[in-house]
């Protein structure tokens, strides 16, 4: 009996807790969709392209840009990214059955956070862009048609929309 007695009042605490956090959450929510809103408009853009079509022998190229569309320079990490030498799997790349194309490049260990010396940075209105030959990293089969999704965003903090399909041929 002297359990109950403890157990109602320690429950009556914790719903109104949790009622007031609810409470607080809902009147900032439309303040911080706003807030997300400025912060994607105020953010680094990534362009993804691929050319499928590849003479024999030669590189199956992914072009990546980063475009800085703000007032001011912009900061990102190449880690996970094509600025960066082939040491990570930073795209999703499936084929037609959505089954994903293997990665068969090295994987670094890094540790967290990243230096200083891994960030790059973009001027206001300017542009990089990097190249990544994806025949060195991915297993694709000529003939196949893929979907390439960018997915190293979490570390290099640049986020991209763009899905790009490609189909992978051999032109003799």
């Amino acid at each position: 009996m002297k359990n109950i007695r403890l157990i109602i009042p320690a429950l009556v605490v914790l719903f109104s807790a949790c009622s007031e956090a609810t409470r607080n959450t809902a009147t900032t929510k439309s303040e911080s969709i706003s807030q997300t809103a400025a912060q994607k408009s105020d953010s680094l853009e990534v362009k993804l392209k691929i050319n499928g079509n590849v003479i024999n022998g030669e590189p199956l190229l992914l072009r990546f840009v980063v475009l800085n569309n703000t007032n001011i320079a912009k900061k990102f990490c190449i880690w996970h990214t094509p600025f960066e030498p082939l040491i990570s799997s930073y795209l999703s790349i499936t084929n037609e059955k959505g089954e994903e194309a293997q990665y068969k490049g090295a994987m670094a260990k890094r540790v967290m956070p990243p230096p200083a010396s891994s960030y790059t940075q973009v001027k206001p209105g300017d542009s990089l862009v990097a190249n990544a030959d994806l025949l060195k990293a991915y297993d694709l089969k000529k003939g196949s048609s893929y979907k390439a999704v960018y997915t190293g965003g979490n570390v290099s903090g640049l986020m991209s929309k763009d899905t790009v399909t490609f189909v992978y041929y051999d032109i003799h």
